[in-house]
């Protein structure tokens, strides 16, 4: 195999080759780095590259290790020692993280190499990836359209094989919607599974770190390196961490699979329903039972989202203010000058938008009326997933209602741009784990743009929702499916 031909693998594969001593860390580094050059000059994956220090960790790989010598992007809100962590934020400029996070140190003690910080949304706040104040990361499918978000440089990076692997984080959806848009698998795990020490926080109650891949198997593996009790982050759950990839490639005779009502929505792209469609009916054909099962306070879900999500947000945002690190504002007249500028200039439009809005739900003589009670709606929306899998294993459903969007389509319109975390943010509510995985393509305009079939399972079930995927992906082809990477380096 050549080295062009390196970065179109995926991490079993590679790890095969690795371990067979057919290549080495070094040369995978290499050609990784060559791909790069090649095509993120159009894609903008990227926010910053270390291929010095990954060639010198390459050197000393154990490639006997689960993850030996295989190279991981790391989206650019979690925390690697002395590399930037900006958040796609001007606030964060110049800021250097002191330490690693720990999803990073397990990820190394797994002999992986992070080497590679890539593009989102501003402090994980969007759905497309336009929000970043850094530059554009465009769709590999079709480059006038977004790859979705928040973590949409991971999935980029993936889906035009400028990763093996990444890690992205999601609050409302963020991993998953960007797998779909992007045609990649997403993994979000349970809350609590995988440890937030040394990511920026979000919304903290609802913030979670997974993996972004070209396969469900790669997922499991990364979600072997990652999960687990980490006893410096207090939300971290103290429960044994399984073998992920145990029951991959058992079949779904027996497996019981839950249709939720409330997720047949008006406003569903025609070509997404009929692609889930078609995938309901082809796993009901490799053996599992189909059931109809109603989670009745769906309708609720986006705004109880949007209230606790921006209230955390305006909590935890409140460390930014210029004294510390990160950006500050020129020539302050006074302290409060100091903080007032720092924040408008560092801050961009949706941040502010939902600092604003998050002040506003937990200001007094409106704290009961829209936090207290979307408190309540919440732990309804978990009652609701708790009754249905009493019947069934997982849940499927569309991951986004539409293909990817154009550029600049959603930006006027803040709420429909929420409105892409609508099959999404239940999950992340609850603190359950979903995966997205390829199930079709639409054809919108004459481009071929992917389709994503999500599966929820219940909290710490990640293991069923891999196998679940994993029988559906490994009998359809739709992963095999690859950009137009001529046609990008065209444009380039």
């Amino acid at each position: 195999m050549t080295g062009t031909d390196l970065p179109a693998l995926n991490i079993a594969d590679l790890q095969s080759l690795l371990r067979r001593r057919e290549v080495s860390a070094g040369e995978v580094i290499d050609a990784l780095r060559a791909r790069i050059e090649d095509v993120d000059g159009k894609i903008g994956a990227y926010l910053s590259l270390n291929f010095e220090a990954a060639a010198k960790e390459a050197e000393v790989a154990n490639v006997d290790l689960p993850l030996g010598g295989v190279p991981i992007a790391i989206k650019d809100i979690i925390s690697i020692a002395g590399e930037p962590c900006t958040c796609a934020s001007k606030i964060l400029h110049g800021y250097r993280a002191p330490y690693d996070a720990t999803v990073i140190q397990k990820l190394r003690a797994a002999g992986a190499i992070p080497f590679g910080k890539t593009n989102m949304d501003e402090f994980a706040m969007g759905s497309s990836t336009e929000n970043s104040a850094m530059k554009l990361t465009r769709n590999p499918w079709d480059l006038s359209r977004v790859p979705g978000g928040s973590s949409g440089g991971s999935a980029a990076a993936v889906a035009a094989d400028e990763a093996f692997g990444t890690l992205g984080t999601e609050t409302g959806g963020s991993i998953r919607q960007p797998a779909a848009l992007s045609g990649v698998v997403g993994l979000k795990p349970t809350y609590g599974r995988v440890s937030r020490f040394g990511v920026v926080a979000f919304a903290s109650s609802l913030d979670q770190v997974g993996p972004l891949t070209k396969t469900v198997r790669d997922s499991a593996l990364i979600m072997n390196a990652i999960a687990g009790h980490d006893r410096q982050e207090t939300t971290s759950l103290d429960d044994p961490v399984p073998d992920y990839t145990a029951r991959l490639g058992k079949d779904l005779s027996g497996v019981r699979l839950g249709l939720p009502k409330e997720y047949v929505i008006e406003g569903t792209d025609p070509q997404v329903k009929a692609a889930i469609n078609a995938a309901v009916k082809h796993m009901n054909s490799l053996g599992a039972e189909i059931v109809d099962v109603s989670l009745p306070h769906t309708d609720y879900a986006v705004a109880v989202y949007y209230i606790l999500a921006t209230a955390e947000a305006s909590a935890n945002l409140a460390r930014f203010d210029g004294v510390r690190y990160g950006y500050r504002a020129a020539n302050p007249k006074d302290l409060l000058d100091h903080y007032g500028r720092t924040r408008d200039e560092g801050f961009g439009l949706e941040v502010k938008r939902r600092i604003i809005l998050g002040t506003y739900v937990l200001s007094s003589g409106y704290y009961d009326a829209y936090y207290l009670r979307a408190q309540k709606v919440r732990e309804l929306i978990r009652q609701d997933f708790a009754k249905a899998f009493e019947k069934v294993e997982a849940l499927i459903s569309p991951t986004s209602p539409v293909p990817a969007f154009k550029f600049g389509e959603r930006t006027a319109d803040p709420l429909q741009m929420y409105l892409a975390d609508i099959f999404t943010s239940p999950a992340n509510l609850a603190g359950i784990c979903g995966i997205s995985v390829p199930c079709g393509f639409a054809d919108v305009d004459g481009q071929r743009l992917p389709i994503g079939l999500q599966l929820l399972g219940k909290a710490l079930d990640e293991a069923r929702i891999l196998q679940i995927a994993h029988a559906y992906e490994q009998t359809t082809d739709w992963h095999k499916a690859r950009p137009p990477i001529a046609a990008i380096r065209q444009n380039v």
